[in-house]
């Protein structure tokens, strides 16, 4: 095949399947949400679905690529589509930063009456006083212990200096750091083609990632069961979970994407230094999202 060819799959069902899986996987987590019995099941069949799309579809992929089928224009084109994919992930890690800054310049200094002399707020939320982390929120200023909606009893901001090697999120950013810096010389070393260091790197980048999810696991049990922080603890629960939990399941899917380059690695002999665009392409996420956490780091635990 020559090399200005641009080969065109055939046909096939897996964007279907994968379509399918992705909407029993938010469907089952909104029902899920909701209390209802059976969204779990609904939840975790979706993403058992999607996982087998999309093994298939890379086994597809790949197998074509070690064919020597891939033209340059095609592989150009897995180029340009991650990181058309990872633009969209800044989107959406936009809209959740938007999110937080709207609620803790705009929203609840509203709350507190700013901007019409404090007439809004005693009408309202007497007693109500603004603040971030959001510890009394303005049910409980109103109503105290009869408040439905209540603030947690402790919050994950900075601890100060004499505190930061018991805080959790800061082993959590030098973890992560750490795997940046790894991930970076395991690139180094498939474009030498030295396979042993590149294995050795990526292989503890993916432990790394690992042991950043078992921390941050331990985190939420220690937030839950110590600090009365969850979901439920009004919008400083709700913005801190849903920050660091949608940086969590991509971390996980970036240590997935990762350990597949490993294995295949280690297995297949699979890259070299003229062809590694898989493991690149998984790079380029993990090199992301690193920095989405250090936007996390500073903007809900340090200036939190």
């Amino acid at each position: 095949m020559s090399g200005g060819t641009y080969y065109v799959p055939e046909q096939s069902k897996l964007p279907i399947w994968a379509s399918f899986g992705l909407f029993l996987t938010v469907f089952g987590a909104a029902n899920w949400m909701n209390g209802n019995s059976y969204g779990p099941w609904l939840f975790f069949a979706g993403g058992l679905t999607f996982a087998a799309v999309l093994w298939n579809w890379f086994s597809i992929v790949i197998s074509e690529n070690m064919a020597g089928m891939n033209s340059p224009q095609l592989k150009r084109s897995y180029v340009m589509g991650m990181q058309w994919f990872i633009f969209s992930e800044v989107m959406f890690f936009a809209a959740f930063f938007g999110a937080l800054f709207y609620i803790r310049t705009l929203a609840v200094p509203w709350l507190a009456g700013e901007g019409d002399g404090g007439a809004s707020s005693e009408l309202l939320w007497p007693g109500f006083n603004a603040e971030w982390p959001l510890m009394t929120t303005p049910d409980m200023a109103v109503n105290g212990e009869d408040a439905l909606v209540k603030g947690p009893e402790q919050n994950m901001s900075w601890p100060g200096f004499a505190g930061l090697l018991g805080w959790l999120p800061f082993w959590n950013t030098v973890i992560l750091l750490t795997s940046s810096v790894t991930v970076h010389f395991a690139h180094t070393a498939i474009k030498s083609d030295k396979r042993k260091q590149f294995n050795i790197m990526l292989g503890v980048t993916v432990l790394l990632g690992f042991i950043f999810l078992i921390l941050q696991a331990e985190e939420y049990i220690h937030a839950y069961t110590e600090l009365g922080l969850t979901l439920e603890s009004g919008i400083y629960g709700t913005t801190f979970f849903m920050l660091t939990g949608f940086h969590g399941a991509h971390v996980t899917m970036g240590t997935m994407m990762l350990l597949v380059m490993w294995l295949r690695s280690i297995t297949k002999g699979h890259f070299k230094s003229d062809d590694n665009f898989g493991f690149e392409a998984a790079s380029w996420y993990w090199h992301f999202v690193d920095v989405v956490w250090v936007g996390l780091f500073f903007a809900v635990y340090v200036f939190g």
